[in-house]
């Protein structure tokens, strides 16, 4: 089993810790300069993120996969704002134009205000993730059907659907802890998306989905979200993460945002933030920072130094996580040290790692 990287390309250089070099919601400049280092630091794929309020992931991908030529891009998508068909022709279209260097990360959605700022007023989440699954079912189909096909169902009419125009490569990364989730994703999902949890949480999730993807004849690979924190000693790389969780915090307070009391809408950062009622768990697992932001999103991190950091990801590893997405809170500084003094460690202790299975194993 081989190891794949996934950086992060916002839409600026901004974070909890920071605010954007510019005072731009799209800085094309540090778009350029992000997929570039990320390109040249080893990174497999980027993630382009969504949101209500977000540029548009796919033409920001599309932009940056013109400036690149080995770099691959994983586009946020959500499903039931676009028909199937429609987004089926747009990813691949992007997918020809890229050279086969996109995938997508279906994000169902769990916040109903988030939800509601793109017009989707009634829907719950069960509702949510039954459209999902119907929504990548037609999504499939559009990419594969060599005739015309019709589908009817609860959420979609389609008569004589037909896409002159197929994927060569377009995996399916989806996310999401719920019941519902884990039955979509062992359904559809090529790779499903975890946030960084405990050793014993993602052993649980991964054999969850395992499970759920048995029925269907599938086996799907697993990417662990994280923000890795990383200095020359492991007490410079904990006070850093004590730094970060610092001004994290008097962000959060100058803004007017909570710290406590945090009560999020979906399974995965509920569960999260249980996690985060301990500031370290395992080895190295930090969840400051999720503990402050409601466990918003990718959030928890590993700390240590490089060797530490990446011994810890090869314990995720070897429970089944073959996909690391890693971001920092200064997102193209991280991602350029990353590139130099993480991923080239992980990667050789990995193959290192899998010689002496194969050798026991022969």
């Amino acid at each position: 089993m081989s190891v794949k990287f996934i950086g992060y390309i916002g839409f600026n250089n901004a974070s909890e810790t920071q605010a954007a070099v510019r005072s731009r919601a799209l800085d094309i400049d540090y778009v350029d300069a992000a997929a570039k280092a990320q390109e040249e630091g080893g990174f497999d794929r980027v993630l382009i993120p969504f949101a209500s309020n977000s540029p548009e992931s796919q033409i920001v991908a599309a932009h940056a996969a013109a400036r690149t030529t080995r770099l691959g891009f994983l586009v946020a998508h959500r499903p039931g704002f676009t028909q199937p068909t429609v987004a089926a022709r747009q990813l691949a279209t992007l997918d020809q134009l890229s050279n086969g260097r996109v995938a997508v990360h279906i994000i169902t959605g769990g916040a109903d205000d988030e939800m509601a700022r793109d017009g989707d007023t009634k829907s719950v989440k069960a509702e949510r993730y039954a459209r999902t699954d119907e929504y990548l079912t037609i999504l499939r189909q559009e990419w594969t059907a060599s005739k015309p096909f019709d589908h009817q169902g609860r959420f979609y009419d389609i008569r004589q659907a037909f896409s002159a125009i197929k994927p060569d490569n377009l995996p399916v990364f989806f996310g999401g802890s719920s019941d519902e989730a884990i039955e979509v994703a062992g359904r559809h999902a090529d790779v499903y998306a975890l946030w960084g949890e405990t050793l014993a949480a993602v052993q649980d999730t991964v054999r969850a989905v395992r499970k759920s993807a048995a029925r269907f004849g599938r086996s799907p690979g697993f990417s662990l979200s994280l923000r890795p924190v990383i200095a020359d000693t492991e007490e410079a790389a904990w006070k850093r993460a004590a730094e970060i969780e610092e001004q994290v915090r008097e962000n959060r307070v100058a803004a007017g945002l909570p710290i406590t009391g945090h009560r999020p809408p979906n399974a995965g950062s509920l569960r999260l933030l249980e996690t985060a009622s301990t500031n370290r768990q395992d080895k190295r697992l930090w969840t400051g920072v999720a503990a402050l932001t409601g466990a918003a999103g990718n959030s928890t991190g590993l700390v240590g130094t490089p060797e530490q950091v990446a011994d810890a990801m090869l314990d995720y590893y070897d429970i089944g996580i073959d996909h690391f997405l890693v971001r920092g809170f200064d997102p193209l500084g991280d991602s350029i040290v990353y590139g130099r003094e993480l991923l080239p460690l992980v990667r050789a202790k990995v193959a290192e790692h899998d010689a002496a299975r194969l050798a026991l194993a022969g």
